[in-house]
């Protein structure tokens, strides 16, 4: 008996002793075809309207902007929408 519980002290002190839990680290621009979002760090020294319309114009769509969370930690989330009809042309990709 006294080695299961000097086991169990063992196993609590192990358990106290490993790092704790973190979050996922989330890049400052993160999207897909269907949309994305940009911290809004990044959005207010970045021009965020361009990045938006250049990551859309890679997948042919149009840029959408959705919301915005104008604190620390916030972010400006947007949707890439297919071109409206009546547009004759695809969406320019501007290259720097």
């Amino acid at each position: 008996m006294r080695t299961i519980g000097a086991l169990g002290v063992f196993a609590v002190c192990a358990m106290l002793a490993s790092p704790p839990a973190r979050a996922d680290w989330v890049p400052p621009f993160k999207g897909n075809d269907t949309g994305g979002i940009i911290a809004y760090e990044l959005a207010t020294t970045a021009d965020a309207r361009q990045l938006a319309v250049d990551h859309c114009a890679r997948y042919g769509k149009v840029v959408k902007f959705l919301a915005v969370e104008p604190h620390y930690g916030g972010y400006l989330s947007f949707a890439c929408r297919w071109v409206p009809y009546g547009a004759n042309e695809l969406p320019l990709r501007t290259l720097y």
